[in-house]
């Protein structure tokens, strides 16, 4: 059940029928974020697997810089992209004018660029997920800031706390919290 909500929250993502649309897309890319995230925590506890969220900026041709996050799984020799699951744990980037801000309990905010001097494209097993969810079912404490690139505005946020619930807050505040 929950991997068929997951999928449609998925599906949601290409959603863009009017000027809301890009709203509604970013809206159900925070929530795929999130659900997909109670998914690894879960499916790292029914197979003693860990994963791990790897948050990046990466600068466009033209100069533009666009954010994106993608799943890791620990493996013998290092991380590596999950081998289960299909498209639940693809990669995802975020629409341009939207940046990612990651708040970690032991850092206020993490650094989300790849400095190219730092990995090559062979070096992969260097580049370790900022969040890990651990086969023991608890997690790195945090946030993930959705923002507007142009003014900052804080468009969404996601809370999560060391047993992985996750809550995703429009503005960053809860429902009772907007009025």
């Amino acid at each position: 059940m929950a991997l068929m909500v997951v999928a449609l929250v998925s599906s949601l993502v290409n959603l863009s029928v009017s000027s809301g649309g890009e709203d509604i897309a970013l809206q159900s890319q925070v929530f795929n974020l999130a659900d997909v995230a109670s998914y690894a925590l879960d499916d790292a506890q029914m197979t003693g697997v860990d994963y791990g969220l790897l948050l990046q900026e990466e600068e466009q041709r033209g100069g533009e810089t666009v954010y994106s996050y993608s799943w890791l799984q620990r493996q013998v020799d290092g991380w590596a992209e999950p081998d289960t699951s299909g498209d639940m744990f693809a990669p995802q980037q975020l629409p341009p004018g939207v940046a990612l801000e990651l708040e970690l309990e032991e850092a206020p905010v993490v650094e989300l660029s790849l400095d190219e001097t730092d990995y090559e494209e062979d070096d992969e097993e260097r580049i370790l997920p900022q969040v890990v969810f651990y086969s023991s079912g608890e997690t790195t404490v945090g946030a993930i800031n959705v923002r507007k690139v142009d003014d900052g505005e804080l468009l969404w946020r996601i809370e999560w706390d060391l047993l992985g619930r996750f809550k995703p807050l429009r503005r960053g505040l809860a429902d009772e919290e907007e009025f």
